[in-house]
């Protein structure tokens, strides 16, 4: 079959939310030399389909952090469900990645075009002492926080600004104007040595959200002054604010599309009960 026949055959997209614990992986975008989620997830999909399209990651991880919530894209020609791409990818993949649901939609749908809303969560452990089932997954600080002094700096990031001061050096955007909905210090419901920092947005810049963690912290910790944050929503400048927090407490939990899909396996949870 040749490509423009094959384009011509395939009969729809398929959407994946999918989980994974980041710290084996060099990121989720395909490598030729690294083990990545992305590399694992196209594997898997040509093993059952070996002329789907390459991978639509609506957002890109690196390495070492975590999801809950990633969606991913591909088209192919195969006619299979969403429950039997479900349960056929599962086969498939190491058990640090699972496919939470699966959706039918357009050939070439492309979630980045549809995100109203993106949550993350960056855990960070509060400890003298190494936790072996926490490592790899937070954040592990020995000093002691001013959890209020964190929640006050954050404040003043809520909303639409100049978040120039707050990407990494490979972010060369000229448009770093982002609107946050939610900033926000809470102690994790299930442990109380964690502190959780939640950021929700429409858009971030290159290790946005490790930096706001990682300033939070050096406020927390009084490395960093409490007004630094705000200071730098003016001046623009990346040495106004605290260190980029490394990315084992890191976690992209949600996704919100305008449009969700409609044929979708799971719906809502219950079919998964046997």
């Amino acid at each position: 079959m040749t490509d423009a026949a094959f384009r011509e055959a395939r009969t729809h997209g398929v959407l994946l939310t999918i989980q994974y614990e980041g710290s084996g992986f060099s990121g989720i975008a395909p490598q030729t030399n690294a083990r990545t989620v992305g590399g694992e997830l196209l594997g898997a999909a040509r093993a059952i389909d070996p002329r789907c399209s390459a991978l639509r990651i609506t957002s890109r991880t690196d390495a070492g952090v975590h999801a809950r919530g990633q969606l991913v894209a591909f088209d192919t020609n195969k006619d299979i469900s969403p429950r039997g791409w479900l349960l056929a990818l599962t086969q498939q993949l190491p058990k640090e990645i699972s496919i939470v649901r699966a959706a039918r939609v357009e050939p070439g749908f492309d979630a980045r075009g549809h995100v109203v809303l993106k949550r993350y969560r960056y855990r960070v452990l509060v400890s003298p002492v190494r936790d072996a089932f926490l490592e790899g997954r937070a954040w592990r600080v020995i000093n002691r926080l001013n959890h209020l002094a964190m929640q006050e700096a954050a404040a003043p990031l809520v909303g639409t600004h100049d978040f120039a001061a707050f990407r990494g050096a490979a972010d060369t955007r000229k448009e770093t104007v982002r609107r946050l909905f939610r900033v926000e210090v809470l102690p994790a419901r299930s442990d109380e040595r964690i502190l959780e920092v939640h950021v929700e947005g429409d858009h971030f810049l290159y290790h946005m959200v490790r930096i706001i963690a990682g300033s939070l912290v050096d406020i927390g910790r009084g490395r960093l002054e409490a007004n630094a944050p705000l200071r730098a929503l003016t001046s623009g400048q990346r040495s106004d604010l605290g260190i980029t927090a490394p990315p084992d407490g890191l976690y992209l939990d949600e996704i919100v599309l305008d449009a969700p899909p409609i044929e979708r396996w799971p719906v809502d949870g219950s079919e998964l009960s046997p």
